[in-house]
């Protein structure tokens, strides 16, 4: 049920973000959002008085005024803050936040990849994978790298349900699937 709130409230900033007579970037709301999520997570006492029903709504809202001014947040996204407020909904923040990442990439066309590397890669080969991503997919990519040192050697890319395995121990399974199809 949350995920379905958190979708809605999504989908109502992701409108308003598109709406070109705001003329705000995607990229930077989403970080704004990411920004006060952070806060929200790391301060206890934001968290306390934010989620907290002894604590009246402007009371709230004045404190969350405060914060953004401080942190350069915009004024859409400083009353969709406001709008989470009115409505006790700011424990779905994070939620919500992915939410729209999600319904912003999906207007603008670009896929999400998990990359995952035995160690961690240097940014060119970061770049050269995403191009051969985006060259396989024929859409933008943008990777989420992460490292799992189980892995022996190469890449695993996962868009969707479908998995680019390029990893050593990909290969070893497949060499070991065409000996035992050959013999």
């Amino acid at each position: 049920m949350s995920l379905a709130v958190a979708s809605r409230y999504a989908r109502a900033l992701v409108d308003l973000v598109s709406d070109p007579r705001h003329a705000l970037d995607a990229d930077e709301v989403v970080k704004q959002l990411e920004a006060f999520d952070k806060a929200l997570a790391e301060s206890s006492d934001l968290r306390t008085i934010l989620l907290s029903p002894a604590i009246t709504a402007a009371k709230k809202r004045g404190i969350v005024a405060r914060l953004a001014e401080l942190a350069g947040v915009s004024r859409l996204v400083r009353n969709f803050l406001f709008v989470l407020i009115d409505h006790r909904r700011v424990n779905l923040l994070g939620d919500i936040r992915v939410a729209v990442q999600a319904l912003l990439d999906e207007r603008l066309g670009i896929v999400r990849a998990q990359v995952t590397s035995a160690i961690p890669l240097e940014d060119r080969q970061r770049a050269e994978l995403t191009a051969q991503l985006e060259r396989l997919t024929g859409k933008s990519v943008r990777c989420d790298f992460s490292t799992d040192a189980s892995l022996l050697g190469g890449v695993i890319a996962k868009i969707g349900s479908t998995t680019y395995d390029g990893s050593v121990r990909g290969q070893l399974r497949a060499l070991r699937r065409q000996l035992v199809a050959e013999a």
